[in-house]
């Protein structure tokens, strides 16, 4: 797989640009500021439909402008496909495949595959856990893009829910009322909170199905990843203790677990009991009575504090240098090096299911020692394509040359 046009309208810090683009190694190159990253960045909405970045799509429109359009020409298996999105802030995003509209922007989900490493990846180890759920489910839709859908019904779901406790816990005695935005959201007012329990044994229901879809899929994709992991890793840092991978569920029966190691508090907080799943992939069912049982079991919790506190959304991944959680204890060197594994055990296992995955490394190079330089230079020349991004020409590693753009002043320029 490899992009072989890259056209961008109105995009970040582009009115307009047109990138001829080939298999092997392309690096754009120019002084930071210049809109490097902006082009690797549209290449990325086209994968996920989301930005590394940003967490809404307003940045993305160049100012002034109503809207930004991306088109891409991706080619796999000798067939080319035109994607077009349309990026309308406020407002409905539109696609196009082939020139003809789709009826939903993620439907073109699974037509591009790519892998990214950026300096923000060492969040993955040193960040919350929201980063990590994240890199699981973006890894799970770019796998199946059917997840994209269970992850937005599960998001929908936990949203009403959300509402509906909070509209709860306002409407007891001795708290104000819930406030007219509140009630819309939960449907119900709160001259009617007595009716919430029966109307949130509703939503238990739906939440445990769309959640236990999710964490079955991300037991068996943690699963899978664990030797990756290891693998990449022992050859980013071989002198450092062995990475390992588990995933922490936040469910309170129903399922065989082990105790969590110990680590930093994170700043989320925390569901208790919480544990490594000690299994490898959970039957749905069985997750779905787990979580409908959990939910049970904090109800009371739940109402007072006014949030769900149980289900995948609090979930995490957790991250280990031999018996120590990576997190708090790994050097700068070991957390860069852990989080480049996780980004290359995804391109092993995206390669191994259907074709290289387009490999975007964004400003890396500069981050790494001249040993983790070479070797993560080594590793990823054989892909399909490789697309970098740096600050001058020596941050790319020799074993990388091939086409290069110079990027200055808002305009690509092909110097070989």
């Amino acid at each position: 797989m490899h992009v072989a046009h890259l056209s961008l309208t109105d995009f970040r810090s582009y009115s307009s640009v047109e990138l001829a683009l080939e298999p092997g190694v392309t690096a754009f190159v120019g002084p930071n500021g210049q809109g490097k990253t902006n082009l690797v960045e549209a290449l990325g909405y086209v994968a996920t439909l989301g930005s590394f970045r940003v967490a809404t799509d307003a940045p993305l429109v160049r100012q002034g402008a109503a809207r930004a359009i991306i088109r891409s020409v991706v080619v796999r298996d000798d067939r080319r496909a035109l994607v077009e999105l349309e990026i309308n802030p406020g407002r409905a995003n539109r696609a196009r495949l082939n020139r003809s509209p789709v009826s939903r922007p993620r439907d073109i989900l699974g037509l591009l595959r790519t892998v990214l490493f950026a300096p923000e990846d060492l969040s993955l180890v040193k960040g919350d856990p929201a980063d990590r759920r994240r890199f699981l489910d973006d890894l799970l839709v770019a796998r199946a893009p059917r997840f994209a859908g269970v992850r937005a019904d599960y998001e929908r779901v936990l949203k009403q829910r959300g509402a509906l406790l909070r509209s709860a816990m306002q409407a007891r005695p001795g708290r104000r009322q819930s406030s007219r935005r509140q009630e819309a959201e939960a449907g119900f007012s709160a001259a009617g909170a007595g009716d919430a329990l029966s109307t949130l044994e509703v939503w238990d229901a739906h939440l445990a199905r769309h959640g236990a879809e999710l964490l079955a899929a991300r037991l068996q994709l943690v699963t899978a990843l664990r030797p990756l992991v290891a693998k990449a890793y022992a050859l980013l840092a071989p002198s450092s203790a062995p990475a390992d991978i588990e995933y922490r569920h936040t469910l309170s029966t129903g399922l065989a677990a082990a105790p969590e190691a110990p680590g930093p508090a994170s700043h989320e907080p925390a569901t208790e009991p919480s544990a490594v799943l000690d299994v490898a992939a959970a039957d749905r069912s069985v997750l779905e009575e787990a979580l409908r049982a959990s939910l049970l079991e904090v109800r009371q919790a739940e109402l007072e504090r006014g949030v769900t506190l149980v289900g995948p959304h609090r979930d995490d991944l957790l991250l280990r240098l031999g018996e120590l959680p990576a997190r708090g204890y790994a050097s700068h060197g070991e957390s860069w090096s852990f989080a480049l594994s996780l980004r290359l055990a995804a391109y092993d296992l995206l390669k191994a299911e259907g074709g290289d995955p387009v490999l975007i490394l964004d400003d890396v190079f500069a981050e790494l020692d001249a040993r983790r330089r070479r070797s993560l230079a080594d590793i990823v020349a054989p892909a399909e394509q490789v697309l970098i991004t740096a600050a001058v020409p020596e941050d790319v590693p020799a074993q990388l040359a091939g086409a290069r753009f110079d990027v200055a002043e808002g305009s690509v320029t092909r110097v070989r």
